[in-house]
């Protein structure tokens, strides 16, 4: 049988740089855009000498980009072997550490059953939908416009494109994968986590359902620790891990865990046995915060793809952080400007959801009546007390966000980096000044990834079409508040 899980995508509204540092707060939204990872046996009988068997074979699936990787994986110690140049290092640590978690927490009488489980080897395809990728190439292939249409024309899991690279006078196929910035590697670790742990019987996922809300759950928090710990040592760092949060536990406001929690498993995993040191990630103080969070009522998250290339986090990260050392006194207090900006949009955009509760249809008169308006004219249009106070905590919202802008820009030259490049900058200010638009900006560490905006009611078409006349392509993607789940059966069936 089958274990498919799923686990979003993320938009980070908040905390930019921030977040990487406790107490600081990041507001993180997770999105329709999913990662699935579909897990079954490669041999569906149990073999006479299974509890005999010291390796596995696991089978690593990617069609979108033509790969499969074969692995033999020792049952003592969970070491990989490999002979394939195609390795996925997040899919390995993700199979290592999850199997290593159903040995550490286990007891011995199911052992045998799981090493039986095991000895049948593993057959796991990952696929990622076409929002977390650039398809601007194809369209433009194709003579079609940019417009959201057009991306939705395209099938589901489409292939991502490759080129021919020359190199010592042989070619290398190597796929072109421009990404999107939705946290890519994030939502695709949890998946193959989730879908492990779930198959081993570590822990029971419920099945998914559109309105399931944040979770707290012990089997979550067991997910979130495998998933953590598996994507910082893929990717060689301990980042602030708000985009494995995401795909988790859904939309919240996310202050990190502090990092020695992994960083000393790191360490321990050089001279300790593997099940221990994840069991003892496990029974480690993972002190990071999460708190509810999501759009107000009748708010969208809408996102735009400018088509000039991703940028690369780390080295923003790093040149940020060396910005820091040389000069400690400009930079602390821009942080704390930033981070008192972050809480009042935060502060606004409850207080929103607040009045949505109170006075509903107070609300939504005002929410659709701006929707059609541009933002300066908003204030005139009402008298009523409790529609002046919605007017004025929207506009308290868009005040906040240009306020984190400067900031951000004002960040990003003192580093040397572009936090907001001045073509994002145009591009923003165009968004901001479109009818029906609360806020917009650069998410998570900024550059030229796509940005974001957050419109009002049904004026999302607006945007799209001012966006399509300034070359850029507005994506598919929506916040979807749920985390990982557990679905019923293979997407592509749908």
């Amino acid at each position: 049988m089958a274990v498919v899980a799923s686990a979003p995508g993320k938009v980070l509204m908040t905390g930019g740089y921030l977040v990487l540092e406790r107490p600081n707060a990041g507001i993180v939204l997770s999105t329709n855009a999913r990662f699935y990872a579909i897990l079954k046996p490669i041999n569906d009988v149990v073999g006479s000498d299974s509890l005999a068997e010291e390796w596995m074979e696991v089978k690593v699936n990617s069609p979108q980009m033509s790969r499969e990787t074969t692995y033999k994986m020792s049952l003592k110690d969970f070491t990989l072997q490999c002979s394939s140049e195609s390795r996925n290092p997040f899919v390995e640590y993700a199979v290592q550490y999850s199997i290593a978690a159903a040995y550490a927490t286990l007891d011995k009488n199911k052992r045998n059953d799981l090493h039986k489980l095991l000895s049948q080897g593993m057959d796991i395809t990952i696929l990622g939908c076409n929002d977390f990728y650039s398809y601007r190439n194809q369209i433009e292939a194709r003579g079609l416009p940019l417009v959201p249409e057009s991306l939705a024309s395209l099938p589901p899991f489409t292939s991502i494109t490759f080129n021919a690279e020359e190199s010592n006078g042989e070619k290398n196929i190597k796929p072109e994968v421009a990404k999107t910035g939705l946290g890519s590697s994030a939502a695709m670790t949890t998946a193959v986590v989730a879908a492990l742990l779930h198959y081993l019987g570590v822990v029971d996922l419920l099945s998914s359902s559109k309105d399931q809300k944040i979770d707290f759950s012990s089997n979550l928090d067991t997910v979130h620790m495998i998933a953590q710990t598996a994507h910082c040592i893929a990717q060689g760092k301990v980042g602030s891990g708000f985009d494995v949060s995401s795909a988790v536990y859904g939309s919240h406001r996310y202050v990190r865990f502090s990092p020695k929690i992994i960083s000393s498993a790191q360490e321990a995993v050089c001279s300790t046995p593997l099940d221990e040191v994840i069991g003892e990630v496990l029974k480690g103080k993972w002190d990071h915060e999460r708190t509810k969070f999501s759009l107000p009522p009748l708010m969208n998250l809408v996102l735009g793809e400018p088509g000039s290339g991703g940028s690369s986090t780390p080295s923003m990260v790093g040149a940020v952080k060396k910005w820091q050392k040389s000069d400690p006194q400009k930079s602390t207090e821009t942080w704390n400007k930033l981070s008192k900006a972050n809480s009042e949009l935060e502060e606004q955009l409850n207080l929103l959801s607040k009045l949505a509760a109170e006075n509903w249809d107070s609300y939504k008169t005002v929410v659709e009546s701006c929707s059609m308006l541009k933002s300066e004219k908003w204030e005139g249009q009402f008298s009523k007390t409790s529609d002046v106070e919605i007017v004025k905590a929207l506009l308290g919202a868009r005040d906040s966000m240009q306020n984190i802008r400067s900031l951000m820009r004002q960040m990003g030259e003192a580093a040397g980096i572009p936090i907001e490049p001045e073509s994002q900058t145009r591009l923003l200010d165009v968004t901001m000044d479109t009818e029906g638009v609360l806020l917009g900006g650069v998410p998570g560490a900024g550059g030229f990834d796509a940005v974001f905006a957050i419109t009002l009611s049904d004026s999302s078409t607006n945007l799209t079409k001012i966006w399509s006349s300034h070359n850029v392509l507005a994506l598919l993607v929506r916040e979807d508040p749920r985390g990982v789940s557990l679905e019923s059966d293979d997407p592509r069936a749908k």
